[in-house]
């Protein structure tokens, strides 16, 4: 789509001139409905033939791609009053009630590309901002009438391979939309175009067309002089030129007027060096900032390659040219091509790239002192395909912030390193996925503050080969395995630290890095977080740790419950239970084991009062039914039934001051004492009395005690009184 093409080129410069840091925040138009995750549903590649029926109520994101749903009737989506955004490509999808929206009046967004659609359908949609028709087998353009109540559509594309032309009947029912972006054609070759087509829709800033222009180039005139009137600033064409088109200056010549064009890019087409060299010149003469080429194919056609050395009639000493980006190269010839051109026309570039053009060395040409960002990612350099020894460009931009030279071949890190020391300006700095060896230690330049450093091999010790100076440090893929207290407190300056996608299985509790404000740990193998880890953290702003295998217990509880949730951009989708087994793949946001289970201070409260409300019970209850004489029993019946279960022969072998303890009952004291003493002790048996052999000053209950043990037997005098007493 033209509008994202340009806004993420324009988002992208901007954030590699200022922070170097890819934008990971998704760029969203601020009156776009916002959807959670847990009101979208995908049932793409399901082989459905039809809207299965049953869908919740509150969808609001619905996406039916890839299936054979041949048409959408009225009744599909009836129930879908929430509905939002719908993607229904690549189905074979004939027809389209007129009615198939009546339920679902909220849609903003409709992606119906890539069918079988015969007619462009009428839509009864009052809200809709974004719709995507392209790739379909409709006869024409021609818009009807419901689009006039389209007042709130700002993008729209269209395309079949069986329309050839434009008509200004097309669209007019959108003269009055506030219609930004458009995009056009199907890849096929442009047979007629009214002229006022585009002109009406006077809102239009950004167009792509995918359209070739070889037959018939003056309909391309038309279209940018129309383009013109409507102070359109992007423009992208797309599979502009076949090969074998035999093309005149005369066809770029209407860029030279495009007063408010400041973007124009070229993906999918065929360049000979002569039809690059034409172009070349006249959009010299034009306004255009931004010069964009993707995947395009180049044949050197002439003997010089692309050559502009002066321009005639052209008086300015510098054009518009701000930005000049290849990205993906296919040449037809297996050679490098001859490049010779006035360096004083690009004079204003600040940013230049040249990637996926299986460059293996650059090419030593004179490039302008004003250059901020230099882009030679996905080719093949190496140290000294960069930097060879009879080419010192490079050592001559005191501008150059940004050096980017990710998915290449360099292997040497000092190499690397001694080689940007001469360039002052330098702050951003990508290595990454090279084959990066830690080969020795150089001295990092401190202009140096943003390196990335990912998807290259490096383990652990990369920590030792880190500048103090650097403020954001990509690590990520690199195999570090551990992160300490000791590898951060080198990094003084740091304030992002990216180490995604290693295999780090914990944070040290001791981390203390107050000046840290982004850390990203996802996509490692960590199972929990120590909250005092984050006690060090106090600045922290900004914390990924998404994907890991958590361990949902209660050493988590505290990250689930209390942990800022503001700090975690990736909250909740990216945060799953991995174990224990029972609790896998649930989210983490719905681990409520509760409180009480997991907080020690209210397992330990809640026991406290247990113990004492038992307590208090117990003695109340030990109180009212004379709790202390029965301990008193007790005591005396376990002393005595300990002794009844030593041994037969320690029994025999004991000495004992008397054969018999007797026990009696007051009353009985006169027949104890007449009869019963002195029978047994006439036989020559000693006996313990308590009246005669007590102890004086003993308490009773010692008395009794001595007496039991001192006694071979005890005997008991049972009669009435004695029960009595007893009971």
């Amino acid at each position: 789509m033209c509008s994202f093409v340009c806004t993420l080129r324009f988002l992208y410069l901007l954030q590699l001139l200022v922070a170097g840091t890819p934008a990971e925040e998704p760029v969203r138009d601020p009156e776009m409905c916002v959807i959670p995750r847990d009101v979208q549903v995908d049932l793409s590649h399901q082989h459905l033939v039809q809207v299965p029926p049953g869908l919740p109520r509150d969808t609001q994101y619905l996406d039916l791609s890839y299936n054979t749903i041949s048409q959408l009737r009225g009744t599909d989506l009836a129930t879908l009053a929430e509905l939002c955004v719908l993607r229904i490509t690549h189905n074979g999808l004939r027809t389209l009630s007129p009615s198939a929206f009546q339920g679902s009046p909220k849609v903003q967004v409709l992606n119906i590309s890539f069918n079988a659609l015969t007619t462009i359908p009428d839509l009864a949609l009052p809200v809709l901002r974004v719709l995507d028709m392209s790739e379909n087998l409709y006869e024409s353009y021609s818009l009807g009438e419901s689009f006039e109540n389209l007042q709130s559509l700002y993008f729209l594309a269209l395309g079949s391979p069986n329309v050839g032309a434009v008509k200004a009947s097309d669209f007019a029912p959108l003269r009055t939309a506030p219609l930004k972006t458009l995009q056009l054609g199907s890849r096929a070759e442009m047979e007629g175009y009214e002229a006022g087509s585009f002109a009406q829709l006077s809102q239009l800033r950004e167009v792509t067309l995918k359209m070739i222009f070889c037959q018939k180039p003056e309909i391309f005139q038309v279209i940018l002089q129309d383009l013109n009137s409507t102070k359109a600033e992007c423009l992208t064409l797309i599979t502009f030129l076949p090969d074998l088109c035999n093309v005149s200056s005369h066809l770029f010549e209407g860029l030279r007027g495009m007063r408010h064009l400041r973007n124009l890019t070229f993906q999918d087409t065929w360049f000979n060096s002569s039809v690059l060299t034409k172009m070349l010149r006249n959009i010299i003469q034009s306004p255009i900032q931004v010069w964009s080429f993707f995947n395009i194919t180049f044949a050197q056609d002439t003997s010089d390659g692309i050559s502009i050395q002066r321009i005639p009639g052209f008086n300015k000493t510098a054009s518009s040219v701000k930005a000049i980006i290849f990205d993906t190269i296919h040449f037809h010839q297996y050679k490098f091509p001859l490049i010779s051109f006035n360096s004083s026309f690009f004079s204003q570039v600040v940013y230049l790239k040249f990637s996926s053009t299986g460059m293996s060395i650059m090419p030593c040409f004179k490039l302008p002192s004003a250059l901020q960002v230099v882009d030679l990612s996905d080719n093949l350099l190496r140290g000294r395909g960069l930097w060879w020894m009879n080419c010192s460009f490079v050592q001559k931009f005191p501008n150059l912030k940004g050096l980017y030279l990710r998915n290449n071949k360099f292997e040497d890190l000092q190499f690397v390193i001694n080689h940007i020391i001469p360039l002052k300006g330098l702050d951003v700095l990508d290595l990454s996925s090279n084959s990066i060896k830690l080969t020795g230690r150089g001295s990092w330049p401190s202009n140096l503050t943003s390196v990335s450093l990912s998807e290259n091999s490096l383990g652990d010790t990369i920590f030792d080969y880190l500048s103090p100076h650097f403020q954001s440090l990509n690590l990520s893929q690199t195999g570090i395995t551990t992160l300490t207290q000791n590898a951060l407190s080198q990094l003084t300056s740091l304030r992002r630290l990216f180490l995604s996608s290693n295999m780090i299985k914990c944070l040290p509790t001791d981390l203390f890095y107050p000046r840290l404000e982004e850390l990203h740990v996802d996509r490692n193998s960590i199972s929990s977080f120590n909250s005092k880890t984050f006690e060090g953290l106090q600045g922290l702003k900004r914390f990924k740790a998404g994907h890991n295998p958590f361990a949902c217990n209660c050493d988590l509880y505290w990250f689930v419950t209390s942990f800022n949730k503001t700090l975690l951009p990736d909250w909740p989708s990216d945060y799953t239970c991995f174990s224990p087994p029972d609790l896998a793949g649930i989210p983490l946001a719905k681990y409520q084991p509760g409180r009480v289970y997991c907080d020690p201070r209210i397992q330990v409260a809640i026991s406290l009062m247990i113990a004492l409300t038992a307590a208090v019970v117990l003695g109340f209850a030990f109180h009212a039914c004379d709790g202390a004489w029965y301990l008193q029993m007790l005591w005396v019946w376990l002393r005595v039934k300990r002794r009844g279960c030593k041994e037969a022969s320690r029994l025999r072998e004991a000495s004992f001051h008397y054969h018999a303890f007797i026990s009696y009952s007051h009353h009985d004291s006169l027949w104890v004492d007449t009869q019963l003493v002195p029978t047994l002790e006439g036989t020559g048996l000693s006996l313990c009395i308590h009246e005669r052999d007590f102890v004086p000053g003993y308490w009773v209950l010692d008395n009794i005690i001595n007496c039991v043990e001192g006694s071979y037997k005890t005997l008991f005098v049972l009669s009435q009184s004695f029960i009595q007493r007893s009971s």
